[in-house]
């Protein structure tokens, strides 16, 4: 098995467990040292530097705006190297009502089974709209 097939499969993984609602696979699959870039111009955008800064700065306050379970549907995973791209679906109300379906193109680097870089791109314009912006704790 190369290096890229074994990276496809370790996502393929995570993304099963996501489509069932669980992220813990998708939490644990996060180097110490990865940093998630969020394309665009939103009050999400930039880039999350650091396991924790990704948990406090991005996710928990991400899951606090979700009031049902947070589902992720891959459609597509593409390997190349020590890439992976994904292509899915996320499924989630907010508790403000609002249906945030977006669809996301995530390119990730892994290295010795853990995600290392994940850039981001996604409907910024839904974002927008289904999201208030982050109230980020400290990392």
């Amino acid at each position: 098995m190369t290096i890229a097939d074994h990276n496809k499969q370790l996502l393929q993984n995570v993304f099963a467990a996501l489509a069932k609602g669980n992220g813990k696979p998708f939490t644990d699959s996060l180097a110490d040292d990865v940093c998630w870039v969020i394309h665009g111009t939103t009050a999400w955008s930039g880039r999350y530097e650091g396991r924790q800064a990704v948990l406090n700065r991005l996710l928990k306050p991400l899951f606090a705006q979700f009031a049902t379970t947070y589902t992720n549907t891959a459609q597509r995973f593409i390997a190349e190297d020590d890439r992976v791209v994904v292509e899915c679906s996320g499924q989630v109300t907010t508790r403000t009502g609002k249906a945030y379906n977006n669809r996301y193109c995530y390119v990730c680097r892994l290295a010795d089974g853990k995600v290392h870089e994940l850039v981001e791109y996604m409907d910024t314009d839904l974002l927008n709209t289904a999201l208030e912006a982050p109230v980020h704790a400290d990392a």
